[in-house]
């Protein structure tokens, strides 16, 4: 038996063995392939490593490249069309005495402003000058006060014309002295209707003839009624005061009077009148505002058309009067129809070429019913012989009549 001392000293000759088999091995590698080494080194270009001691060869072994699949293209999300923007139009430079028509209220009167612009795009002689204030109203007028203020506009614009738009923020509540009054509440119109009186009594006190827009209907449809009610006010003050008032109402309504997101424009093609909230106007809809007031405007400016230029004997900013109203129609004296079987007229009894009638046979049947009433006595027999007992029939009629044919067996 191996004693335990032998095996402790194979225990430690075993790695000095272990590495000395190593150690020839790799220097009869190193004598069989130090040639092939060298001839592969200038040819692979590559840094040598333990792995090439231990286990050389001629060439590395390449894989072929896997296949890469080429990512696929994601769908493009359609793109949607954009709406072609509508070119701006050329305004055409004012004259330095161009007359000034000034548009004041809130806001919807700013885009009522430029609809005008554009509808007196072309005409040197007349300038849009728009002095409004989105959030004013005859309501809080401890914030915009438009009676008072009107009067200072005018005197530093001198306009030939006002166009006024105002109240689509008055719904709501009104101070009425030390009492808050509701909307549309008995004691809140009247205030109303007196705050509406003064802004006309003020322009019509600076003599310039002016024009008062009404309100369009609105989506939601409780601020549409009081639109109606308020343009009623607008209406009485305007008229009152020598104004006229310009109503709108029909052109942003459909034909069963509800409220219009899309209609026709001023040239009847559909378009988007109004903006997603309902209440604001879109381009096509301040323009549509403007073709509704120009034709008024025109008329006091004295305009032809938007084209035309104003005359000349008015002076730039002097104030237009109103045309006058029309004048009574002139009255003419008409003779009666002449009628063509009258002879009177040239003295005549008779028409040229008449005939004397020829006289009838008063003895004829029918000159009796005629002139005496009489008819001729029924024949015996006919339908109209009503005499009783009948009339015999003359034996020769009779026979005459009689043509039955005896049958004989």
């Amino acid at each position: 038996m191996v004693s335990a001392a032998r095996i402790a000293i194979l225990a430690r000759r075993t790695p000095i063995l272990f590495l000395a088999i190593v150690l020839l091995s790799i220097g009869a590698a190193g004598a069989f392939h130090v040639p092939a080494m060298a001839q592969e080194q200038p040819q692979q270009n590559r840094g040598w490593s333990l792995r090439d001691l231990l286990f050389p060869r001629r060439s590395e072994r390449v894989e072929p490249p896997l296949d890469i699949q080429k990512a696929k293209p994601k769908p493009r999300k359609p793109r949607i069309p954009r709406a072609p923007v509508e070119p701006q139009t050329p305004i055409a430079e004012k004259a330095p005495d161009a007359r000034i028509v000034l548009v004041v209220g809130d806001f919807m009167a700013s885009g009522l402003a430029e609809g005008l612009d554009i509808a007196f795009a072309d005409n040197p002689a007349v300038r849009i000058v728009a002095r409004s204030n989105g959030s004013s109203g005859f309501v809080r007028d401890d914030f915009y006060n438009w009676p008072e203020q009107i009067k200072s506009l005018i005197e530093t614009e001198k306009p030939a014309a006002v166009v006024v738009m105002l109240g689509s923020n008055d719904r709501q509540q009104m101070k009425v002295g030390d009492v808050r009054e509701q909307p549309r509440s008995e004691n809140w119109t009247k205030e109303y209707e007196r705050r509406t009186d003064e802004l006309g009594k003020a322009i019509a006190t600076a003599k310039v003839p002016f024009l008062w827009v009404g309100m369009p209907a609105f989506r939601v449809p409780k601020m549409t009624s009081d639109m109606l009610a308020f343009n009623d006010i607008y209406h009485k003050a305007a008229e009152s005061h020598g104004g006229e008032f310009v109503d709108v109402w029909d052109g942003f309504v459909d034909e069963n009077g509800a409220f219009v997101t899309n209609g026709p424009d001023m040239n009847g093609q559909p378009v988007r009148l109004r903006a997603d909230d309902g209440i604001n106007v879109s381009k096509a809809g301040k323009r549509k505002l403007a073709f509704y007031t120009e034709k008024p405007l025109m008329k006091i400016l004295g305009l032809a058309g938007p084209g035309s230029v104003a005359p000349a004997t008015a002076p730039a900013g002097a104030p237009v009067e109103a045309p006058a109203p029309a004048a009574a129609p002139i009255v003419i004296d008409r003779t009666a129809p002449m009628l063509l079987s009258d002879p009177a007229l040239d003295g005549g009894t008779e028409l040229l070429g008449a005939a004397p009638p020829a006289k009838a046979n008063p003895a004829l049947p029918g000159e009796k019913l005629v002139i005496e009433g009489k008819a001729p006595e029924a024949s015996p027999g006919r339908a109209d012989d009503f005499s009783w007992p009948p009339k015999a029939e003359p034996p020769a009629t009779a026979a005459a009549t009689d043509t039955t044919t005896a049958i004989t067996p």
